[in-house]
């Protein structure tokens, strides 16, 4: 079944189901690209490691932590008298623990001297919240910026804060930052809702390459359909993360139509 969506499907996005849609996307993009890109270069799947913490929890900051008894704290006494102290049982309580996080991203690569010609990425939603997701995708995507490498940066994240800001802090639910390293400080951003389509665009390569055209909306709508995920969304129920009041309305009138609600 295909998707109900024009454009992006909100329910993709649910953290039940992103995962595993990220990946799948990045083993279409890669299917998509190399047979278009030989003999000259290569598209290779690369993983980022860091740890982190859950962001919802409190971090662990502080050296100690007081636990005090339920007990009334006894008057002063005598000298002579002497007083034994409450007992102080434990509690049990939860300590934050790391997590180690693995996100994959795509380099295309010149199959002569395995120079890296072009990053492309698809955020997570570690990526737009603060903590160390944003702050290690951030610091490799300065390095990217300040090198001579093209940057692909593919957001379909509506929830967090968006890494690019547009002028006038505009916002929309996707962005697609095409950055050809010959172009900078320039760079083409493809800003668009989630009732629009998802943009086609070029993929940069080096000056004077002919760019392939990438099309991310025909591969979500084959990896929905390849992946049976119409049989495990709700449709009768709201999409996690929510939608703003007016994305909520028309996604209702859609799906309502699709005879889904």
């Amino acid at each position: 079944m295909a998707s109900p969506f024009p454009g992006m499907n909100p329910y993709l996005e649910n953290p039940l189901f992103w995962p595993e849609v990220h990946n799948l996307l990045i083993a279409a993009i890669f299917r998509k690209l190399n047979p278009q890109l030989r003999p000259k270069y290569k598209v290779a799947i690369e993983k980022r490691v860091y740890q982190t913490t859950d962001e919802d929890s409190l971090l662990v900051g502080v050296a100690d932590v007081a636990v005090q008894s339920t007990q009334k704290t006894p008057l002063p006494q005598k000298a002579t008298m002497a007083v034994a102290s409450p007992l102080v049982e434990a509690v049990t309580v939860d300590v934050t623990m790391p997590e180690t996080v693995k996100e994959t991203y795509l380099e295309v690569r010149d199959v002569t001297t395995q120079e890296v010609v072009t990053v492309i990425e698809i955020l997570s939603p570690k990526n737009k919240r603060q903590g160390e997701g944003r702050n290690a995708y951030v610091k490799k995507r300065l390095q990217v910026l300040g090198s001579s490498t093209n940057l692909v940066e593919i957001d379909l994240q509506r929830d967090g804060k968006p890494i690019q800001q547009i002028q006038n802090n505009l916002q929309t639910d996707y962005r697609i930052l095409v950055s050809p390293a010959f172009k900078r400080p320039k760079a083409d951003l493809y800003a668009f809702n989630l009732p629009n389509m998802i943009p086609f665009y070029p993929l940069p390569l080096r000056e004077m390459d002919t760019e392939p055209i990438l099309g991310i909306q025909t591969l979500i709508n084959e990896l929905y359909d390849e992946g049976n995920y119409d049989l495990v969304i709700d449709y009768t129920q709201d999409p996690v993360p929510p939608l703003s009041q007016e994305n909520a309305a028309w996604v209702d009138e859609v799906l309502k139509e699709k005879g889904l609600r």
